[in-house]
């Protein structure tokens, strides 16, 4: 059961990037390649936070939170916004993942840092198996935020907005929906989530210039098997990812989990080619 609880908190760190991938999706249509280089930010923020700076958690959770959320807006308004085409929208957040990579090396440096958790370090056992209540953690602030938005994205007039938007855009335009303030208001908001949660996937990862490449791949294997737009799917998409990636490491040797990861991605979209809870849409001009 260790192996378990371990891979369903890898799992679901992939399914916080994830989430944010979605969040950008639904409103611009747009892939966010720089939404896991906003989350490795948000946990060097913490990091400089809680170390160096030795702040109270609270105020470093506000800290992240706004420092991710200002550099996101500034990507949609300076990598997004004045490209029309979303081939390359993709060009540009790459370039702003670039640039975050190289950033956060720079004023960081390239070695590993340890993020402290804000709660308890000492193991427990759950259902038979050893844990640490920072995995706990991650779990269940990915079923909440899964849950959550998409009670919003169902029961509020921004998440129908946002629907409506992702279905048809000049449709929703029409009706009087500012496209470009929800897409602000996504991007922001990605951000924002990107950086709070910093403070608890630090602990997990560690801060390093290296993570964001990894969470931003793990992410989009996870946003793919799940389904493009599919909060559930994310989920779905995410703990499958961290749970083969744990169990391949343990059966066979961590060189093997990346193959097996991207086996089941492979076999998945043979299966159903718009990922387990995606729709192929097709639009009638």
């Amino acid at each position: 059961m260790t192996i378990l609880w371990s891979g369903l908190a890898l799992g679901a760190v992939y399914v916080l990037v994830a989430i944010g991938y979605n969040i950008v999706f639904v409103s611009s249509n747009t892939f966010n390649f720089a939404q896991a280089q906003l989350m490795m930010v948000g946990t060097f923020v913490a990091y400089t936070g809680l170390v160096t700076l030795k702040l109270p958690v609270l105020v470093v959770a506000v800290m992240a939170t706004v420092t991710v959320m200002l550099l996101a807006s500034v990507e949609e308004i300076v990598a997004i916004r004045p490209v029309a085409d979303h081939q390359n929208q993709l060009v540009t957040t790459l370039g702003v993942a670039t640039l975050l990579n190289g950033a956060t090396q720079l004023i960081w440096g390239s070695e590993p840092l340890t993020v402290p958790f804000f709660g308890s370090n000492e193991p427990i056992t759950l259902l038979g198996g050893r844990t640490y209540p920072v995995e706990i953690a991650l779990l269940v602030a990915a079923i909440a935020l899964v849950i959550g938005l998409s009670y919003v994205s169902k029961k509020t007039m921004t998440g129908l907005a946002l629907i409506g938007i992702s279905e048809d855009r000049e449709a929703a335009m029409l009706r009087g929906v500012n496209v470009r303030r929800l897409a602000l208001g996504a991007f922001a908001f990605s951000g924002a989530l990107a950086g709070v949660l910093g403070l608890l996937v630090g602990p997990k990862t560690f801060a390093v210039a290296t993570l964001g490449a990894a969470l931003a791949l793990k992410g989009f294997v996870a946003l793919a098997i799940g389904g493009f737009g599919s909060l559930p799917g994310a989920l779905i998409g995410g703990l499958t990812v961290g749970l083969v990636e744990s169990f391949t490491a343990l059966w066979a040797g961590s060189q093997y989990s990346n193959i097996a990861v991207f086996t089941v991605l492979i076999v998945i979209l043979m299966v159903k080619p718009a990922g387990l809870f995606g729709n192929v849409r097709e639009r009638v001009v």
